[in-house]
């Protein structure tokens, strides 16, 4: 499907080109959230007579991103989760999330939870690098610091990396199967003894 776009569009396209994209994507991403108008006639024509005031509301937009990307753009700040011992997640970390707490350290209604390019998903506790596009062409940078207190994401900030890693994590299998055998040993031993006494006894 070919679209014309609304404003710049990364790995895409600027503003005011046609482009073809997957019918998918146009549908469910790119007009829904006015990025771009199916390339019809009318539309370009549209666009074309639209084209100044589109741009000015563009520029505007943008000195407004330049302004919260100074607030933004560098800081870091911590998503309290719950999580294993070996550091794994029980709960999610969604764009919704990363905005909050962005807003709530930054200043309230900078970011929206569409500004925020979600790359991976968070399984872990650390601290990731995750990109803000505050406008098409003016792009901040946070560090989530995901731990399970306050007190762990400050040290996790210090020392610039998580507290525990999966391979800390206990085995919960093999300390079980241990366990078991921790149990089943006495009787074990009892029984063989049993056995050794009977074998000791003069036949009748």
């Amino acid at each position: 499907m070919q679209v014309i776009l609304l404003e710049r569009v990364e790995k895409l396209g600027n503003m005011g080109d046609t482009v073809t994209v997957k019918p998918g994507y146009a549908r469910n991403y790119l007009m829904p959230q006015n990025k771009a108008l199916r390339a019809t006639q009318d539309n370009i024509a549209y666009f074309e007579a639209q084209k100044k005031q589109i741009q000015a509301e563009s520029d505007k937009r943008k000195a407004d991103a330049e302004k919260a990307l100074k607030k933004v753009d560098g800081i870091t700040v911590a998503l309290i989760r719950q999580a294993s011992e070996g550091g794994q997640l029980y709960g999610s970390v969604a764009a919704r999330d990363i905005a909050g707490v962005v807003n709530e350290k930054a200043g309230k209604g900078l970011v929206d939870k569409k500004m925020v390019i979600v790359e991976q998903n968070y399984k872990s506790l650390g601290l990731y690098p995750v990109r803000i596009a505050l406008h098409p062409e003016v792009i901040a940078e946070v560090t989530i610091n995901i731990a399970r207190t306050l007190e762990e994401a400050k040290v996790q900030e210090d020392r610039g990396e998580a507290l525990v890693t999966e391979e800390h994590e206990p085995d919960l299998a093999t300390q079980a199967v241990e366990t078991v055998a921790e149990e089943e040993k006495p009787a074990e031993a009892e029984a063989s003894e049993g056995e050794d006494s009977t074998e000791e006894q003069p036949a009748a």
